[in-house]
């Protein structure tokens, strides 16, 4: 099972003004311990404008977009600093992603971010993840983390998002000022119930940009992805480990249609490129097996696209048979048609992988 954890700011820090180290290890120590049952965790965390204001000794400061910045420059390094001591203590590697919507909106840039995170969590790497806050403007900034957890969540078609936070989970009204308020156990209807979005209020504390409405926004994102949403409480005992073993904690939010489902829509319904190829009798085959797309399969290339593109797959008929997202652009197609997958990185200088459409980026029809 693939895992995103988005932590909040107010969870690392305690609800103080510092972060706080015995927190982590037990994030590392629960991380750890999922991962070595077999499952893949990628980690999105808030924090950098909080070990920011530490370090810089909590100046008073404009509420512009440069100062955020400015102290987000500070805080990153000090904060994936003690990420990458902690973790250490574990045996494990991390590495940091720093991401705009702008990578997420561009498909291209959309497909190299998916491409990193799988490689990193596929060879044992966890990656934190968090805004590029140094270079994003007010136009092109995700603006909250729980958001930018459901996008990733999105891009690497994650089983689980676990929202974690210093709230149990969603209650039907502020627990905080409302003692008959209750928790809500599970979300299954399609749309979220318009009081429960009433119930979650604005934003949440004075160090973070989030509330529990971005996480019933970031819920509602992912799950329509095929994502499971959980908002928990991060200092729940031993909270992830139980998530992962399937124990019901906090509120979840079911997926409104699978993963495979979402991809599906996605290639059929996005915006289609002119380009096409033409695949052999022994390729129209494999696919209608079930398989990938390989370059000895290709005979012809016909229009002008980029990688990341959906394209038509045609048989020797001319018949369409199948719409997918190529990994290689027309002009690296007309150089690696019929030759087999090894001969790739000769042939180009570098590869995207063995397929030109893999299987789970294609449909037929």
């Amino acid at each position: 099972m693939l895992i995103v954890v988005k932590i909040g700011t107010s969870t690392l820090t305690s609800s103080t003004t510092k972060i706080t180290p015995p927190l982590i290890v037990e994030l590392a120590r629960q991380i750890t311990a999922i991962q070595n049952a077999g499952h893949q965790v990628i980690l999105v965390s808030s924090g950098a404008m909080a070990a920011g204001r530490e370090k810089l000794g909590y100046p008073q400061l404009p509420k512009d977009i440069p100062a955020k910045q400015m102290i987000s420059a500070v805080g990153q390094p000090r904060l994936m600093a003690i990420y990458e001591q902690i973790f250490a203590l574990y045996g494990r590697t991390v590495a940091q992603v720093l991401l705009t919507r702008a990578d997420l909106a561009d498909r291209r840039r959309y497909l190299n971010a998916r491409n990193t995170l799988t490689a990193l969590v596929e060879h044992g790497i966890l990656p934190i993840v968090n805004e590029n806050d140094t270079v994003a403007t007010e136009e092109i900034r995700v603006g909250d983390n729980d958001n930018l957890s459901a996008l990733v969540a999105n891009v690497v078609e994650a089983d689980m998002l676990a929202l974690l936070t210093d709230q149990q989970g969603l209650f039907t009204a502020d627990p905080r000022n409302n003692p008959d308020a209750q928790l809500v156990q599970e979300v299954t209807a399609p749309e979220i119930p318009p009081e429960l979005w009433e119930a979650a209020g604005g934003n949440g504390t004075a160090l973070g940009t989030g509330g529990m409405v971005t996480k019933l926004q970031a819920a509602d994102l992912a799950r329509r992805s095929g994502t499971v949403v959980i908002i928990a409480q991060g200092t729940e005992s031993n909270v992830l480990e139980r998530l992962a073993n399937g124990e019901r904690i906090g509120t979840r939010f079911a997926p409104v249609i699978s993963a495979l489902e979402s991809r599906k829509r996605y290639i059929l319904s996005g915006r289609l490129s002119p380009g096409q190829i033409t695949v052999n009798e022994g390729a129209a085959a494999a696919l209608k097996r079930g398989g990938s797309l390989l370059p000895v399969g290709v005979t012809q290339v016909a229009g002008e696209f980029d990688r990341g593109d959906t394209i038509r797959v045609l048989d020797e008929e001319g018949r369409e048979l199948a719409r997918g997202l190529t990994s290689y652009s027309s002009a690296d197609l007309l150089r690696l048609r019929g030759h087999h997958s090894d001969e790739i990185e000769s042939l180009l200088g570098y590869d995207y992988g063995d397929e030109v459409i893999h299987r789970n980026d294609l449909v037929l029809l």
